[in-house]
């Protein structure tokens, strides 16, 4: 197994880099990188090796934390794995409320006067998260933390948790990543530069 987190989201392509070819996120914006996290789910050692990274997070920088919620849907095998690993109660949280039954936008244990952790597999520009912060925090959380596979360390997201007073953390980020890419050939050192301008033109 790979040492760490960045080589092996490249090793099994949950991350993968196009600095001549762009991919075009859900947002329209053209990127030189394409996360999809939901691969690691298909490789036991490497799960593994970011539930326990994500623990350690979680008990550095939350340890009083009394519900762990992971966001619909890439967040919640994450969650709940590290929920039955930590012994505590677990939660989900829709990107909206359900359109029948009781409306619940959250699910599973009850957030009110709770400190919860909120789990997720990505953060780019910080929306879906905060949305999941809001939606606790309506239901009477106190959210202690975000806690995520990997950023793309943009600017805005940034601004979004300090906007709400909600801090975040990853295992993994995109200069990291960008430098294991390139020690471990999976890009030229000419697509350094590319890749770099990218980020700090959001």
């Amino acid at each position: 197994m790979t040492t760490n987190i960045e080589q092996s989201l490249l090793d099994i392509k949950a991350v993968t880099l196009s600095p001549e070819e762009p991919y075009t996120w859900s947002s329209g914006i053209k990127s030189p990188i394409y996360c999809d996290n939901r691969v690691t789910l298909a490789y036991p050692e490497i799960r593994q090796q970011i539930y326990n990274g994500l623990i350690e997070l979680i008990r550095k920088h939350a340890n009083d934390v009394h519900i762990i919620s992971g966001t619909a849907t890439a967040g919640i095998p994450h969650a709940a794995f590290i929920a039955d690993k930590l012994g505590l109660p677990m939660s989900y949280v829709r990107s909206k409320s359900k359109g029948h039954g009781k409306g619940n936008q959250i699910e599973g244990a009850s957030s009110k006067g709770k400190k919860v952790v909120v789990i997720e597999d990505l953060i780019s520009t910080g929306g879906s998260s905060i949305n999941a912060v809001e939606a606790l925090i309506e239901d009477g959380a106190e959210v202690v933390g975000v806690f995520a596979i990997f950023t793309y360390g943009l600017k805005k997201a940034e601004k979004a948790f300090n906007d709400i007073g909600v801090p975040f953390y990853t295992l993994a980020n995109y200069d990291d990543l960008i430098t294991v890419a390139e020690t471990e050939g999976y890009i030229k050192s000419s697509d350094i530069k590319t890749l770099k301008n990218w980020k700090n033109t959001l």
